[in-house]
């Protein structure tokens, strides 16, 4: 049996922020019989902001559909569906905020699945397999650069153009047409021994040579990974790119021991390629020939003085032809993990490290000062309840509840949308409810857990009074519901989609409650335009509440609803209860979250997220009937 000891990192380098995302976690099916290890580095560009929102909505999105299909006898068709919605969730993003505009990223994505490994890259990131001390780069670099190093090994070597940068992107992230996206349908068979690199292209600093002398001295992957970014900042490289290196040590089932946690502060990376060194590859499936490419046309270089520069594509060369994903960045531990049926000696939790998306710093009255008001109480409700709502109570230690009143709404979108899942827009009618007036807070879900025996997720150094929980799977929201149904003597439980919906909308009907538009200060979201920290939720009822005196239902973290995943409302009831059957493998998620972009967080926005899982950007409020 093979285990893999996994630790990752970044440095800045000599620039003044970080562009980089990544992420190490654990992708396991509902019933937890199979696990494997996902691991992505996406690389921004664009400037400051704009390569931030890039990469860190790149790793988001790409987890999230591999979460959610995970497992698959198709993996590489998954990464390639990952790879295509990480792109789309750009496209929506740039079209919603037009100061976006440039964005865009490198990813390089690994799935080790048993002794398998498999990934699926765009750009110029690495992925390097280190094995009897020799180093071979298994994915393939869409650079300039990378072109002609490949035209050369096929014995067709190319005059450079005159004026075009070896590091010009030929591939990326940027919402448009991805040119070409390497994932080989054959695994890389691992042995115990490997040592597996992923990294942005700031590691190009170090030769192949240093590169293996640190990998064969660390004791660790931790070791490894210090050592590599210490080597980097040694080098003293000027205008030194920021740099993101993740270390897997593939060791025998004795091997390894859980390590101490990395001390290093992973963040997100803008990076400027090398030349390909071009190693031999070995392990993996054959790839045919790349075709001749287009002749890159650089679009204006990056104002961040980086020498990446995405190319798009324009007139062929003359070759006959062819076109061419809680956060805390900090104490994370790097743990021995088991190929599956290994049991529970360890597990990893998710990992995404990033920086603000905002090229400036918070306002005073933004994220600096959750600290200070980290023990405050819940604030008290600002807006002013339409009739008959506002009424607010708390049952014996439970969540502070409001009344909404009976009625009536459209729920959905009209068959003018192209949001299918939206459709057909139906009338519901309610009867009187309450739902919890804030997203479940970490204080009162630990309550739950501490009586039952069940484990509080980890949440770093948040406030627990003051902060929503999150990494807590739909299963385990509907256990609170129980425990507090019992703990209180009255009937809780999870909202139905209508009622969330009913709810969230506030008694409006445009896009948001508060207008059409996303705004600026209205909620937590990526491109919400607040200054606060991205990387994490926001304390509960930062922002106004909406006309029902309901806090937080959009932004700040996602959540869960009772209702089983159905493509779309055909056959939906209409009296607010329960939606019944569809795929209860996937629960309903509604609200989008502090990741996700302002389109997630329309009233009548879908999405679906698989029950027995759980996220950082996942967490949920109750209701009760009188």
């Amino acid at each position: 049996m093979l285990t893999f000891d996994i630790a990752g990192a970044q440095i800045d380098g000599a620039r003044d922020y970080q562009e980089d995302a990544f992420l190490i976690t654990r992708l396991s099916n509902s019933s937890g019989e199979r696990s494997a290890s996902l691991v992505i580095v996406a690389d921004g560009m664009g400037g400051h902001a704009a390569g931030n929102v890039a990469s860190n909505m790149a790793v988001q999105t790409f987890n999230k559909h591999l979460t959610s299909s995970f497992p698959s006898d198709a993996m590489s068709t998954v990464l390639r569906e990952a790879v295509l919605q990480a792109n789309n969730s750009i496209t929506e993003t740039v079209r919603e905020t037009a100061a976006l505009k440039g964005m865009g990223c490198t990813l390089v994505a690994t799935v080790i699945d048993d002794h398998e490994l498999r990934w699926v890259s765009v750009g110029d990131s690495h992925l390097y397999l280190i094995r009897d001390g020799k180093v071979h780069k298994k994915n393939a670099d869409h650079s300039y650069g990378g072109f002609l190093a490949r035209m050369a090994e096929q014995g067709k070597p190319i005059e450079p153009e005159a004026g075009f940068s070896r590091n010009m992107l030929m591939s990326a992230l940027t919402g448009d047409e991805i040119a070409d996206i390497d994932c080989p349908d054959t695994a890389l068979e691992l042995q115990a021994g490997d040592r597996i690199v992923i990294a942005s292209d700031g590691l190009d600093t170090l030769s192949h040579g240093k590169l293996a002398s640190h990998l064969e001295k660390g004791a660790s992957a931790k070791e490894c990974v210090d050592a590599l970014l210490k080597a980097v900042q040694d080098a003293r490289m000027p205008r030194q790119d920021n740099t993101t290196v993740i270390v897997v040590l593939v060791g025998e089932k004795s091997e390894f021991k859980a390590r101490p946690a990395a001390t290093a502060k992973p963040r997100p990376t803008l990076a400027t390629a090398a030349p390909g060194a071009g190693a031999t590859n070995i392990g993996a499936a054959t790839r045919p020939p790349p075709a001749p490419a287009p002749k890159p046309i650089p679009r204006e270089p990056e104002r961040s003085g980086s020498g990446k520069v995405i190319a798009v594509l324009g007139v062929l060369l003359a070759l006959g032809g062819g076109g061419t994903y809680w956060y805390f960045s900090s104490q994370q531990p790097a743990l021995e993990l088991p190929a599956p049926g290994g049991g529970d000696e360890a597990r990893l939790e998710p990992i995404i490290n990033e920086e603000a998306l905002t090229g400036e710093a918070p306002p005073e009255d933004s994220a600096a000062d959750d600290d200070a008001t980290a023990d405050a109480a819940p604030p008290a409700v600002e807006a002013t309840p339409r009739q008959g709502t506002g009424e607010t109570f708390a049952d014996g230690g439970g969540p502070k509840m409001v009344w909404l009143p009976a009625g009536s709404y459209q729920m959905g979108s009209p068959d003018s949308s192209a949001d299918f899942s939206e459709r057909p827009q139906h009338l519901v009618r309610l009867p009187r409810f309450a739902i919890s007036q804030y997203e479940i807070t970490i204080a009162e879900y630990a309550r739950f857990a501490a009586a039952t025996g069940r484990k509080t997720p980890r949440t770093g150094d948040l406030d627990r009074a003051t902060h929503p929980v999150f990494f807590v799977s739909w299963d385990d929201a509907l256990a609170y519901t129980k425990w507090l149904s019992k703990h209180t003597g009255k009937s809780y439980r999870l909202p139905s989609e209508a009622e969330w919906e009913y709810a969230a909308r506030g008694g409006t009907t445009e896009s948001y409650w508060w207008g059409r538009d996303i705004g600026a200060g209205k909620a937590h979201c990526f491109a919400c335009d607040t200054g606060l920290d991205p990387r994490q939720p926001t304390r509960i009822g930062r922002f106004p509440a909406n006309p029902y005196g309901v806090y937080d239902t959009a932004g700040n973290v996602e959540e869960w609803v009772y209702d089983c995943y159905h493509d779309n409302y055909e056959g939906a009831p209409g009296d607010g209860s329960v939606f019944e059957g569809g795929d209860c493998g996937n629960r309903v998620v509604r609200g989008g979250g502090f990741s996700s972009g302002p389109k997630a967080l329309r009233s009548a926005t879908r999405s679906k997220f698989p029950a027995g899982s759980s996220n950082d950007s996942i967490g949920f409020r109750v209701v009760r009937d009188e």
